[in-house]
């Protein structure tokens, strides 16, 4: 292993062993927690950036590794949370044999959905995919037979559920539960992404008609990674649910998936640890200038400033423009020119690889 990955190594485990513990501490973050780490109210409000940092693990699967933009991400989301709560509400099982069920039935759905919209690419897989997201969202506020709760949401059915993942008292351990599924979805990406399926489709995205040449099949590698960027959007789910108690329609709609894309993109797309960086501090602003919008200071500003500053997404909207004009390439592609690096193992650095091994089949001697 190279000097470098011993390093990144270190540092991930270095800064999970931190979150791990921060429950155990008393660091208080003005402005940004609503209390010490200890509190509920500051592990309630870690753990939501966790889920929303899987998904946007997730969804920077499909847009950085296979060049997939999707608008119905969220009906893989959304299916995870209102999956569990439904086989939790209507069958006897307990809460992991029902996530188990959640997840093989999101597998399912992220097959069949892949497996039409993939047929076509660019803008009419996005417009395929939203149709997708909109007929999930259209059959949640429908409330068939009482599943979904219609526009009130479904709440957890606390029956099966163990007592350690249920009330306030108990935060801590959602809170623990949320970091080790943000690690699971890390290692799967990881995995996925160093893969020989992730490298063609890596290839793909650079240019798929010369992987075709090659004799690869960047049909089949794109639909891998947005099977498992659909199962790992719907452990998202799954944690949303029982973080929150329950799930709302909007939790299927298409302005998730475009919130998701702001965070990948915020990040830094291609960029694993960006696109965790980029939903933590989306969520975060996203808390906490709702707070700051009724503040007494904004308050008192005149009302030039006070309209727009009143208003959280007039915030976030020109934090995002002004992250596309001055970093295009997010707060991961700063970070990496200030670093002096360029990016590892580009979609074009492993089309030339699958080159090279492309022409040195045809040049092997066949028995």
């Amino acid at each position: 292993m190279r000097r470098s990955s011993w390093t990144s190594l270190g540092l991930g485990v270095a800064v999970v062993t931190l979150l791990a513990v921060l429950p155990l501490l008393a660091i208080q973050v003005p402005g940004v927690l609503p209390g010490p780490t200890y509190t509920p109210g500051a592990l309630q409000l870690l753990a939501l950036c966790m889920v929303y940092a899987t998904l946007a693990l997730s969804y920077n699967m499909l847009l950085g590794t296979g060049g997939m933009l999707s608008f119905g991400h969220a009906l893989y989301f959304g299916g995870g949370a209102y999956g569990l709560g439904i086989v939790l509400e209507r069958t006897d099982l307990s809460l992991w044999p029902a996530v188990a069920l959640t997840l093989l039935g999101a597998l399912a759905v992220a097959l069949v959905t892949g497996a039409v919209s993939l047929r076509v690419s660019g803008i009419p897989f996005a417009m395929v995919t939203l149709a997708f997201a909109q007929a999930g969202s259209v059959l949640v506020r429908r409330n068939p037979d009482g599943l979904t709760g219609g526009d009130e949401g479904l709440s957890l059915d606390t029956e099966h559920v163990p007592a350690a993942l249920v009330g306030v008292v108990h935060t801590r351990n959602l809170y623990w539960l949320a970091l080790a599924v943000v690690v699971i979805a890390y290692l799967a990406v990881l995995w996925v992404d160093r893969s020989r399926v992730g490298h063609v489709a890596a290839a793909s995205r650079e240019n798929e008609l010369r992987v075709r040449s090659l004799g690869l099949q960047p049909y089949t590698a794109k639909l891998f990674v947005f099977v498992v960027g659909g199962a790992v959007a719907s452990l998202a789910g799954v944690l949303y649910l029982l973080l929150q108690s329950g799930t709302v329609p909007r939790s299927v709609g298409a302005d998730l998936t475009v919130t998701v894309l702001v965070m990948v993109v915020l990040g830094g797309v291609g960029s694993r640890w960006g696109a965790i960086v980029g939903g933590v501090i989306y969520t975060l602003l996203n808390q906490r200038l709702t707070l700051l919008a009724g503040s007494d200071a904004i308050e008192s500003l005149p009302t030039v400033l006070h309209v727009p500053l009143s208003e959280p997404m007039f915030i976030l909207g020109a934090l995002f423009i002004a992250v596309v004009l001055f970093m295009p390439g997010g707060i991961a592609g700063a970070a990496r020119s200030g670093f002096g690096r360029g990016r590892s193992r580009s979609g074009a650095t492993v089309l030339e690889a699958a080159d090279d091994q492309g022409e040195q089949r045809v040049l092997e001697p066949q028995p």
